[in-house]
């Protein structure tokens, strides 16, 4: 498949918010692995803002811890909440010439591997919910024919984030659906942790295993990982079934 369907395929994923299976955790990770697959980017991941304006991880391409810090590290200070704040794309050609700028970004990214950087804003008409961050391994400046792709993308996935809820909501009511994507996201990693020490696995094992249960069930990620932490469902349920290796 050409870049051009793949492009529109993307767009159709993340616009069609009426599949029975539309969850918003899938959601954002739809939007990650779109951006890596499309985009000259190495890795991407989106935080969205909770009530105080703190930046949370909602998905990564990458499950490791390393890559996470990454964006915790920009909470409160960085090119992400810069890039919040102003509601405008932001970046950072090259993180070795900003280490006075932002001393533990430029050092953590570079121990892992990581040389440039650029932050999108995900925002719904102009207002901001969080952050899209693209990282390279290798300095230079993001084609803008790219920025403007993530920009979309990340809008895309504004757009459709309003068209669900945990429960019936007025149709404007942006803080409740974005602070239910957050309580859901933080119950998948007490969930992720719960499968992961009985499973004696990773973390980024355990939430292939979650995903796997959920699609195996047909039923949506956000509330497997609910029913794992009201203990409706094991971790014993969730390893259950799965291929041996």
């Amino acid at each position: 498949m050409n870049r051009e369907r793949r492009l529109a395929q993307a767009f159709v994923v993340l616009a069609d918010t009426y599949a029975a299976e539309f969850d918003p955790l899938h959601l954002f990770r739809r939007l990650v692995h779109t951006c890596q697959d499309l985009l000259d980017v190495d890795e991407a991941g989106v935080m969205i803002a909770d009530a105080r304006g703190s930046l949370k991880t909602m998905a990564t391409t990458d499950e490791d811890d390393v890559f996470a810090e990454l964006l915790r590290l920009q909470n409160g200070h960085g090119p992400c909440v810069d890039c919040y704040r102003a509601v405008e794309p932001v970046s950072v050609p090259d993180m070795a010439t900003e280490h006075e700028r932002w001393p533990k970004l430029a050092t953590a990214m570079a121990e892992a591997g990581y040389e440039s950087l650029q932050a999108v804003p995900v925002r719904l008409h102009e207002r901001p919910l969080g952050v899209l961050t693209l990282l390279r391994r290798r300095p230079g400046r993001l084609a803008e024919d790219d920025v403007h792709l993530a920009q979309a993308l990340a809008d895309s996935a504004a757009l459709a984030l309003m068209h669900w809820s945990i429960e019936p909501t007025d149709g404007d009511d942006v803080v409740t659906r974005v602070q239910g994507v957050i309580a859901a996201k933080a119950a998948l990693e007490i969930a992720k942790g719960m499968v992961a020490q009985y499973a004696q696995t990773s973390i980024g094992e355990a939430a292939r295993l979650l995903s796997a249960y959920a699609s195996r069930n047909r039923i949506r990620l956000t509330e497997t990982a609910h029913a794992l932490v009201a203990r409706s469902v094991t971790p014993a349920d969730v390893i259950a079934g799965q291929p041996r290796g």
